[in-house]
């Protein structure tokens, strides 16, 4: 198998410049959850690209710790690189409204916990701003909270399917898929969906949720042609994505919340919510 500095094609979805694509500010998937799903959570988002979604959710959506995990090592260095370019561009703290406070101490850690609705505001500074001034330095997480963007916030290059992260092992209450069934499903097969199925379920605290974008059937038709042992993955595929509530069903899942359909051509797609019980 081609090694990650190898790829030339992205048969894993890697794609590189994904966001020029699709691109926004704030993620219209994000949007149609309910706002308090992230909130003071510990968050896995796997197949991150390049950090724009694992960005957003733990800058302005109160997430005590967010992880975002990719199989492309490119990929994961952009996304530490968004990181940095997200914390230059937002609102100064002393602007923002946080928590009163007449101890400096506590107050450091109320407005670590501020709400997703009082963060401080993304995009603040154009990005001409960074483009000619630089990043901004990121002050230690003992004068901001661990709690705050960007401390709450890290990165890891793996196969997520098949390895763990040290992270795992304390569990997530959210686990976020965005556009990453169809690559998991063709390039392993039926049985390595069902084991990613089971790996979500296993990382996630009782009652956590995973948040699920279901790519169509008729996409995975264009995505095999990228490479002949795709091609010869989809043949022996017997799962569709129609079956995917059924098999999370049986692992543990209830019944899906379907929170409506986003996005424009290709793109547009549903956002599922499913808990486990």
């Amino acid at each position: 198998m081609a090694t990650p500095s190898t790829w030339t094609v992205p048969i894993h979805g890697n794609y590189h410049g994904y966001y020029s694509k699709r691109p926004s500010v704030r993620d219209p998937r994000l949007a149609l959850l309910p706002p308090s799903i992230f909130a003071a959570a510990r968050v896995l988002d796997v197949g991150c690209n390049e950090g724009w979604v694992t960005c957003e959710i733990a800058q302005s959506w109160g997430a005590h710790k967010v992880v975002g995990v990719d199989i492309d090592d490119s990929l994961i260095r952009s996304a530490w690189r968004r990181r940095r370019t997200v914390w230059s561009l937002q609102e100064p703290r002393e602007k923002a409204q946080a928590a009163p406070s007449t101890d400096s101490r506590k107050r450091r850690r109320e407005s670590s916990e501020i709400l997703p609705s009082i963060q401080p505001k993304p995009e603040y500074f154009p990005m001409s701003c960074e483009h000619e001034f630089g990043s901004l330095p990121i002050p230690p997480s003992d004068i901001r909270g661990r709690h705050s963007f960007p401390h709450n916030l890290s990165f890891r290059t793996a196969d997520w399917t098949s390895t763990d992260i040290p992270e795992d092992a304390e569990r997530y209450n959210v686990v976020v898929a965005f556009s990453i069934s169809k690559w998991i499903h063709l390039n392993g097969g039926d049985e390595t969906l069902k084991l990613f199925f089971q790996r979500v379920y296993d990382v996630l605290e009782p009652g956590g949720r995973f948040v699920l974008e279901p790519q169509a059937w008729e996409t995975y038709a264009k995505a095999k042609r990228m490479d002949e042992r795709l091609k010869a993955n989809a043949k022996k595929l017997q799962i569709r994505p129609d079956d995917f509530g059924t098999i999370l069903s049986e692992i543990g899942f209830g019944p899906p919340q379907h929170f409506g359909i986003t996005g424009e051509g290709g793109f547009r797609r549903p956002v599922d919510l499913y808990t486990k019980v």
